[in-house]
């Protein structure tokens, strides 16, 4: 993302719209600090937790520019989840999602990276706020059955399984597992799926833990990336109506669901709920939070 563009996503941002010059300024001394700062920085997030970040990791650094990155999705997570729940993280990347779940709210939580550096990165992150005993971090992909494949591992937050006839430099290769494999003694209340277009092997080996009631909502990305793949994005709609799922978009503001025909088309994220008057009873409930001054 190019600077004008970046600037455009913080002023425009939920929670900066009427802060734009707070929003600007933290922009810039991100810039001045990330240059004379020697390695990771530590940034005090929300309700005591922390993250672990340097030059280059796009998802951090919005959480410093805009206090969520993910607005209608971090906040959703941040109303929904109590602390007796299981967060599952597939896709974790560095953390910001589970440091949410389970720093911010103080759910346990189970987070899957497959990249080696990544998942170092996201160990320290869990340690700086000291998860090791309340998350479970595995350094494996999700699909639909045990195998090895290869991943891309030079591209931040868009690493992905390689597609057959992709190219690329510097790859890896990877244990790969399934949600029913793992999880087959579990009952998580969330699940967050970001995988690059790899959705569909990814639901495919969830069939057991889909059917499993505990499960209120999937935060699944769904931006087209499965094309790669020859994957059919609205086949995965299809698969989550069987399970009752229906789509819906958040408004952390005023804590509003709001129905959705098909995939989220202003988002990279759809979320997908069942039993909707019981998770809107949680949104409802929960306590406010607050970041940057700006409370909701």
């Amino acid at each position: 993302m190019s600077h004008l563009n970046t600037l455009r996503f913080i002023i425009g941002h939920p929670l900066n719209r009427d802060r734009k010059l707070g929003s600007l300024v933290r922009f810039a001394k991100w810039q001045i600090a990330s240059r004379l700062a020697p390695g990771a920085i530590v940034f005090d997030w929300i309700n005591g937790s922390k993250f672990l970040v340097r030059t280059g990791e796009t998802g951090l650094t919005g959480n410093i520019y805009t206090g969520l990155h993910e607005f209608p999705d971090m906040g959703y997570l941040l109303h929904f989840l109590r602390e007796e729940d299981l967060f599952v993280d597939v896709g974790a990347n560095v953390g910001s999602y589970s440091i949410l779940a389970c720093s911010a709210v103080g759910a346990r939580g189970i987070a899957f990276e497959p990249v080696p550096n990544t998942f170092n990165r996201l160990i320290e992150n869990m340690r700086l706020n000291n998860l090791e005993e309340r998350v479970t971090c595995l350094n494996k992909g999700v699909g639909a059955e045990e195998e090895n494949i290869t991943f891309t591992s030079d591209t931040d937050t868009t690493n992905h399984a390689l597609a057959d006839g992709e190219h690329c430099e510097k790859v890896v290769n990877v244990e790969v597992t399934s949600l029913d494999t793992v999880l087959h003694s579990e009952s998580p209340a969330l699940v967050k799926i970001d995988v690059e277009g790899y959705e569909t092997p990814v639901l495919e080996g969830a069939q057991e833990i889909l059917r499993n009631q505990s499960i209120y909502s999937v935060i699944m990305e769904l931006n087209g990336s499965g094309n790669r793949y020859g994957y059919d994005e609205s086949k995965i709609l299809d698969m989550m109506s069987d399970y009752n799922f229906k789509t819906y978009s958040y408004n952390p503001m005023d804590r509003t669901l709001i129905n959705l025909e098909g995939k989220n088309l202003n988002s990279g994220n759809t979320l997908f709920i069942r039993d909707k008057s019981f998770v809107e009873e949680r949104l409802k409930a929960a306590p406010m939070v607050s970041i940057h001054g700006r409370q909701f």
